[in-house]
């Protein structure tokens, strides 16, 4: 008897981990409470794995062996109450990924801010020094695609508490935790020791010759490590004392203190700018020099990573809105990958001069995650003519802080203004740096 494996959820995480159950020959079925995405419908259909859509079928989840959850499903779901009173195993799909990696390396950093640049900061270090990795998680793939359909000796892996609620064996041999501050506390009943012990999940399975790095001038990480046993071989990071084994920053400058080997680098050579990202840049440097990397290719790629300062930035919450500056989007695919990266509705701000865009590209995708456009450009012809049909609502502004404030006018709580203009700036601003820096200014003025 094939193993009955059922996965709640059909976003990224979902249908990566039916590919690989499905590869690993499993019996596979998927449920969505919502509608699933017609690239995913897609995907399914084209690999032959059952799903449902708009409903959980309490009969065909149920009868599982064991059941993989999405991330964005809470405990207090009707489906996983009755789930957990059957006593079926629940798990994440990090989780069900991690068991057929078979001898390759996780690199897994969590935490409340920065595991988004630390993640690529970490993985532009490994492919400048030719390593064979991937970039999966919440950045890039989910894990479970990609052990799938091209399986690497090094994965660097985003991970939120959500999905390390739900881990049993997922051991990964560097575990960076950035910082910890009070988020998701709805997921964790108000009380943060439950999200902290969340993030914590991820060196409870670690070894002797595993490494855990961890940000010594955190206070909430500080405060509770003393309640959870370490047995990982312990790299920290601080901007307040020296080290003798571990990542420091004084006088300007970074050392890298690991086994023998000692690393000196000055903070001014760092491509990522702001205190924030000098932290970033320790715990990348040190999960690199923890898996061998060496220390010239360590300093070379902290010179060459790209800012991502307008790329997918994000500038602000307010109200419940989330405002992203993407400004770095001057074409059609940059903007194409932005949405495609959305999670939540968007109200998207575009236009500029348009460099002859074939807006055909990203219809499907504005179909599915656009609410409202908001034109931001001298002439907005093409782009009403482009989406006038797909989307309910596009109104044309003249200048920033219009688009911005009418953008915010037309959200709601829980959804995205993005600004991923698929056009050059040169109508209305100077580079799409000025544009970028325009943007998070008139935010700031709401």
């Amino acid at each position: 008897m094939k193993k009955r494996l059922v996965i709640l959820g059909a976003g990224e995480s979902g249908v990566g981990a039916a590919l690989l159950a499905k590869q690993q020959g499993f019996d596979v079925f998927v449920s969505d409470g919502g509608m699933i995405a017609n690239k995913f419908l897609t995907e399914l259909n084209e690999s032959n794995i059952a799903y449902e859509q708009g409903i959980h079928s309490t009969d065909l989840i149920l009868n599982a062996d064991e059941i993989i959850k999405s991330p964005g499903i809470p405990e207090k779901a009707d489906i996983i109450k009755k789930i957990r009173a059957k006593n079926i195993s629940i798990i994440s799909e990090i989780e069900f990924a991690f068991r057929f990696i078979g001898n390759s390396d996780v690199v897994a950093i969590t935490g409340s801010n920065g595991k988004t640049t630390t993640t690529a900061l970490t993985y532009h270090i490994f492919k400048h020094a030719q390593k064979d990795c991937a970039m999966v998680g919440n950045i890039g793939f989910s894990f479970a695609r990609q052990v799938a359909v091209d399986p690497k000796p090094v994965y660097v892996a985003e991970i939120s508490s959500f999905q390390l609620d739900d881990i049993k064996t997922f051991r990964p041999k560097v575990a960076v935790i950035t910082n910890i501050t009070e988020d998701h506390l709805d997921r964790y009943d108000y009380k943060v020791e439950n999200y902290i012990a969340s993030k914590f999940r991820i060196i409870e399975n670690q070894r002797e010759n595993d490494v855990f790095i961890y940000n010594l001038d955190d206070d909430l990480t500080m405060k509770m490590i003393p309640h959870y046993p370490i047995k990982s071989t312990q790299a920290p990071i601080t901007m307040s004392k020296e080290l003798p084994q571990g990542a420091y920053l004084t006088n300007a400058k970074m050392y890298l203190k690991w086994k023998s080997e000692e690393i000196q680098m000055s903070v001014e050579d760092f491509a990522v700018k702001g205190k924030h990202n000098q932290y970033n840049s320790m715990a990348a440097s040190m999960a690199a020099t923890a898996l061998d990397i060496r220390k010239e290719k360590i300093r070379e790629a902290l010179q060459t990573f790209e800012s991502l300062e307008h790329r997918m930035e994000k500038v602000a919450t307010i109200k419940g809105v989330e405002f992203i500056n993407d400004s770095k989007a001057t074409n059609v695919n940059s903007t194409w990958f932005a949405l495609e990266s959305m999670k939540k509705s968007v109200i998207l701000i575009m236009g500029g001069v348009d460099k002859g865009n074939d807006y055909d590209l990203l219809k499907e995708m504005v179909a599915e995650k656009v609410k409202a456009i908001i034109c931001l450009g001298v002439d907005n012809t093409k782009i009403n003519d482009a989406f006038g049909e797909i989307v309910p609502l596009i109104v044309n502004t003249e200048n920033i802080q219009d688009a911005v404030k009418t953008a915010f006018h037309y959200s709601n709580k829980g959804e995205v203004v993005l600004l991923s203009p698929a056009c050059a700036s040169f109508d209305l601003f100077k580079n799409y740096e000025d544009r970028g820096n325009q943007f998070k200014e008139a935010v700031r003025d709401l």
